[in-house]
């Protein structure tokens, strides 16, 4: 295990832990050496994280103390930031944005290891971006959360058009578009559409009532 994510982890040890943690104790959980933990304890002190106790008897965490609200091992950071990566290659505009929000509240709250490993820009995604919807796919996600139905004018694969009301379900993101799964009220069955094909979307002003699909077969 990495020193900057061995620090973290000795930090949410001892906020959980009920009782004071020995150096043996938490050599063993991080499986590493005591003279390791010895090292770690005194570099977390350095860094005025109040943990307090002596070799022998144990290490606690002073009351009161509060994390920044975003704690992660350089695994879990790597992992964030391929993940907001390859949302950037979407179509989904308000999520494209809120991604660099993230990045930006990442950079601003880690401590310094974890600023540097974000800061060497080292992993990328790569391949097709998917091409811009005629509309803001926040809709479909709104109206999932919400339990809405939305009207659409959409195109199938023959260009053939048709007026739609459906309950979206899921929506699915491909390198190319992105796919709502949903109920659709004119077929009276589970269908998806390709949100590039789809011309218009607006919200129904039919309330919504808790969905159960008809039955198959």
């Amino acid at each position: 295990m990495r020193k900057a994510s061995r620090l973290f982890e000795i930090i949410q040890i001892l906020r959980l832990a009920r009782k004071p943690m020995t150096a043996a104790d938490l050599a063993e959980t991080l499986e590493v050496t005591v003279r390791s933990i010895y090292r770690d304890i005194a570099a977390l002190q350095a860094m005025r994280v109040p943990i307090e106790g002596e070799r022998g008897i144990g290490y606690i965490m002073r009351p009161g103390f509060d994390l920044p609200p975003l704690m992660f091992s350089i695994e879990e950071m790597e992992a964030i930031v391929l993940s907001l990566a390859l949302l950037d290659r979407t179509a989904d505009e308000e999520l494209k944005q809120a991604a660099r929000r993230v990045n930006q509240k990442i950079a601003g709250a880690v401590p310094e290891p974890l600023r540097q490993a974000l800061d060497r820009k080292a992993l990328y995604a790569w391949g097709s971006i998917a091409q811009p919807a005629g509309f803001d796919l926040g809709i479909i996600r709104r109206a999932i959360r919400d339990e809405r139905k939305l009207m659409l004018a959409y195109r199938d694969e023959l260009g053939r058009a048709s007026e739609r009301t459906i309950r979206p379900i899921a929506l699915i993101y491909y390198s190319q578009t992105a796919n709502i799964v949903a109920w659709c009220e004119l077929r009276q069955a589970i269908r998806n559409f390709r949100s590039d094909r789809v011309e218009r979307c607006a919200v129904s002003d039919d309330s919504t009532l808790p969905f159960i699909p008809a039955a198959q077969g």
